[in-house]
């Protein structure tokens, strides 16, 4: 695998993972369909992903790093009384249902339907629709203040629908959060927080592994450029979506799902 095609999946991972348009897709899109890393050996494929999974988390965990100190510091201190800390309970009791199910069937879902492209593009069409008048139909009169540990399971429930390839970790959450009404931009920053949890388990999974340490040793470049590429771009991408939230709505994120969806097809059918 040429460093050309690493810095392309970097950049794809740490866009599409906090952009509402599904990185799973995008990767299997841009590997399958376009052939960016295609036919790479199942360790390399292994090791880039590891690393573009670390990438991001870095990239969440060093932008919201305060919020989080903060959110652990009042979360043990003085628990769900201070608006910090309870943030920090409701993150881990909404990050259950996703983790069960994603411990349980992941593998299962990623077989089923990793190759079914048709499915993948319904999906992204189908759930850009969704985040677009979830948001559209919802008042932003909520939130992460006043959200109560109700709204943050049932926001924590929706990631169990981004294990298939297309609905999108932050999109499913994202949509959830708006339905609760809760405002654009902290809809987008819970969905984030959401995000931190549920990739590092992923991540702690793998690198549990014996083998899994055998493999990055022989892919160690193909590692640090995917974790530095993804970091960066996860970074710069989190950054211009709060920013962007502030005044805009999710009418960009749906149509760039349902004409990619038609791209992939089109592909496939033709």
């Amino acid at each position: 695998m040429g460093i050309f095609e690493i810095v392309i999946l970097g950049i794809v991972q740490g866009i599409a993972e906090f952009l509402p348009i599904s990185s799973s897709a995008h990767l299997i899109i841009f590997r399958d369909i376009f052939g960016i890393g295609d036919g790479i050996h199942e360790n390399v494929a292994l090791c880039l992903d590891i690393a573009l999974h670390l990438g991001t988390l870095l990239a969440i965990g060093i932008y919201f790093f305060k919020d989080f100190i903060q959110m652990i510091i009042k979360g043990f201190t003085k628990g769900i009384h201070d608006k910090e800390g309870k943030i920090l309970w409701f993150l881990v009791f909404a990050t259950i249902p996703a983790a069960i199910v994603g411990v349980l069937f992941e593998d299962l879902i990623e077989n089923a339907i990793r190759s079914n492209y048709i499915l993948i593009a319904l999906a992204l069409a189908i759930m850009g629709i969704i985040i677009y008048f979830a948001d559209k139909v919802s008042k932003q009169t909520n939130s992460i203040e006043k959200m109560s540990l109700k709204e943050g399971v049932i926001i924590g429930c929706a990631q169990v629908f981004a294990l298939i390839p297309g609905f999108s970790r932050s999109g499913t959450t994202i949509a959830a959060a708006r339905t609760l009404k809760l405002n654009r931009e902290d809809a987008a920053k819970f969905s984030f927080y959401l995000s931190a949890p549920v990739v590092l388990g992923a991540v702690t999974l793998h690198l549990l592994k014996s083998e899994t340490w055998k493999v990055i040793g022989a892919n160690a470049n193909i590692f640090i450029i995917g974790i530095l590429v993804a970091f960066i771009a996860g970074l710069l991408c989190i950054e211009f979506l709060l920013k962007y939230l502030k005044k805009h709505d999710f009418k960009i994120f749906m149509w760039y799902r349902i004409i990619l969806a038609f791209i992939v097809i089109g592909m496939v059918i033709f």
